[in-house]
């Protein structure tokens, strides 16, 4: 091969890892999503995953999470409020939000500095979210126990990438 061909396939191979990566991270953040420590499993982190799946299981049940996620879609925001226990949902967006950072950790994710930064942000307004979802409207809407801290946690993950890179411009030396 000639040095052309020779750096044509280097960079097919190198973009091909890299999407790899990126592939890796993103498969163990999308199985976190949808139960905390899916992701924790896929990174062979067993005990963690078990941890969080029983985590996950404690609050869900204690907080009536399915029936509230089903009524929530259904459209009946009140009978998902009456049916949520606070108490227990309060402990949600934490444990959550915690394993998704851990998930995505572990993939090899979060090297940048305050990488984790977005993954917190989001986890508290995600709560506040929980705290205020039986009275707090938009546009006259009340949007529950689900819509809520969704939105909130969208929010809180935007806001807390703006807050990292406030955090990298004070904290890290750009010499």
């Amino acid at each position: 091969m000639c040095g052309k061909q020779q750096q044509f396939v280097l960079r097919k191979k190198i973009s091909y890892v890299k999407g790899m990566n990126k592939s890796n991270v993103l498969e163990k953040i999308l199985w976190s999503v949808a139960l905390p420590g899916f992701g924790q499993f896929l990174n062979g982190k067993y005990i963690k995953g078990l941890l969080f799946i029983a985590l996950e299981l404690i609050i869900n049940v204690n907080s009536n999470f399915n029936e509230v996620i089903m009524l929530s879609f259904q459209g009946d925001i009140t009978g998902s409020i009456r049916a949520t226990d606070y108490q227990w949902l309060m402990f949600y967006p934490c444990v959550y939000m915690f394993a998704l950072w851990d998930a995505y950790r572990d993939a090899g994710g979060g090297k940048d500095t305050f990488a984790f930064v977005p993954f917190v942000v989001a986890a508290y307004l995600n709560t506040v979210g929980v705290i205020y979802s039986d009275t707090f409207m938009i546009l006259g809407i009340l949007p529950g126990p689900i819509w809520l801290p969704m939105l909130f946690c969208f929010l809180g993950f935007a806001a807390g990438m703006v807050i990292q890179k406030f955090l990298k411009k004070l904290f890290v030396d750009e010499s």
